[in-house]
């Protein structure tokens, strides 16, 4: 897959585990001269808050901030030198895997091509559900996590909280959840290894109508609001996003794809196979964010990520993607934490759960934010404080239900909101114990 550099390759002297080591260390000094450079850049430039993760009436606000992603470009490229760098460069693992890459000649691809998966399904559906009856409306939410133990010993603890959250929103609304900790391909690390999760889940759940991928930083802050499925009747992936954007400006950071809805069927295999290729890590993954730099406005140069390649797949080929793509900004299907955390007291004074816009957000996702890692875009007990405060916010909202919520938003201490009696279910909340107190 990946050629070795011709300035490793040519002394016959050095074994091939020597080049491989050798080629790791000039790609890691690489990455760190980028990095540096990214870092002088964003220094030099605008560091706003921006409003990435706003409804559409704040689409004015956005174009006048979009210098802001330019530090979490920089945070994505740092993470992932870290990451490699903490690899012993003796890893038995890791050089079993480089050579079974080195040994494969043909382009890389997620999978065997399928081109029948509608039949296949519907058959499958018809064999093994009741009736024959369609799975129309199940959803399964998929998030996940690294194998290994965050850097902060805290970022795990904030994992356990952003799990709990997603397992209560779940049980309210009848939704499966799946919690992947494995590399299911080494190629595919980082921000890109959501391609190969999701693809198997859909051929290993035909029964399944909606993958929900949904980034691990990110938490429900609002449990009444249900995804308005009716509305995507004729559209196979849901994200928050512009069209303006995307279409007509081409900007990298159009639509986000740290919460996105996927609909098991055959559009969705062929979407996954052509947004893969930008993805292999090394020099694939490196030329092809030239690419997305080049093509796309605002983005700095950085190695491709996922969803600056949806961008430039849906902006280069819409007449193919466009059709089955709703880009929803109606309500948050993403929310950006830096314009919304320090609302919530207001918002409880005046609004209520089930809205799933500014006045009550459905997802609060916590971009730049890096609780498990070293490095980040903001300050870490910052966004150690603002997600203990998203945390609370909805965890109230179970709370409530039981007769209790947290003393204030910043703490764990709960108390009771009203007293014990002979008849509980005369007070028990009528909506799936979901309470707005």
């Amino acid at each position: 897959m990946r050629s070795i550099s011709r300035s490793f390759s040519s002394p016959p002297i050095l074994s091939p585990t020597k080049i491989r080591r050798l080629q790791r260390t000039f790609h890691n000094v690489k990455l760190m001269v980028m990095c540096g450079m990214i870092t002088i850049l964003v220094l030099r430039g605008t560091i706003g808050a921006g409003k990435f993760g706003t409804p559409a009436q704040d689409l004015r606000e956005i174009r006048e901030h979009l210098p802001r992603r330019h530090k979490e470009a920089a945070s994505r490229v740092l993470a992932e030198a870290h990451e490699s760098r903490k690899k012993a460069p003796g890893d038995r693992e890791e050089r079993e895997e480089e050579e079974e890459r080195s040994a494969g000649s043909s382009p890389y691809s997620l999978g065997p091509k399928i081109s029948d998966w509608n039949e296949q399904r519907s058959q499958w559906l018809l064999k093994n559900r009741a009736g024959g009856a369609a799975a129309t409306s199940k959803i399964l939410l998929v998030t996940g996590s690294q194998p290994n133990p965050c850097d902060n010993p805290v970022g795990d603890h904030y994992l356990l909280k952003s799990l709990k959250n997603k397992i209560d929103y779940c049980r309210i609304h009848g939704i499966e959840i799946f919690y992947n900790m494995a590399h299911l391909d080494s190629e595919m690390a980082g921000y890109w290894a959501k391609l190969p999760l999701l693809r198997n889940l859909l051929l290993s759940h035909p029964d399944v109508e909606w993958l929900w991928w949904m980034d691990s930083d990110a938490m429900f802050t609002d449990m009444s609001f249900a995804i308005p499925l009716d509305k995507y009747a004729n559209h196979n992936m849901i994200l928050h996003g512009w069209d303006e954007l995307v279409y007509a400006k081409k900007n990298w950071i159009g639509l986000n794809t740290g919460s996105f809805l996927l609909r098991n069927c055959q559009w969705s295999l062929d979407l996954l196979d052509a947004w893969a290729p930008m993805g292999p890590k090394g020099k694939i993954r490196e030329d092809a964010g030239k690419i997305l730099t080049r093509e796309l406005v605002g983005r700095p140069e950085f190695e491709a990520d996922d969803q600056s390649a949806l961008v430039y797949l849906l902006a280069t080929q819409r007449s193919k993607w466009g059709d089955g793509v709703f880009l929803e900004s109606s309500y948050y299907l993403h929310g950006y934490w830096a314009i919304l955390v320090d609302k919530y007291e207001e918002m409880i004074a005046k609004n209520h759960p089930g809205l799933g816009d500014d006045r009550w957000p459905l997802v609060t996702h916590f971009v730049g934010c890096k609780p498990c890692g070293s490095y980040g875009d903001y300050p870490v007990e910052q966004c150690l404080r603002e997600m203990e405060r998203a945390f609370n916010f909805g965890d109230n909202q179970i709370l409530g239900g039981y007769g209790f919520q947290h003393r204030r938003l910043e703490s764990a201490r709960v108390k009771r909101t009203r007293n014990d009696t002979a008849r509980p279910l005369d007070d028990l909340p009528s909506i799936s114990r979901v309470s707005s107190s």
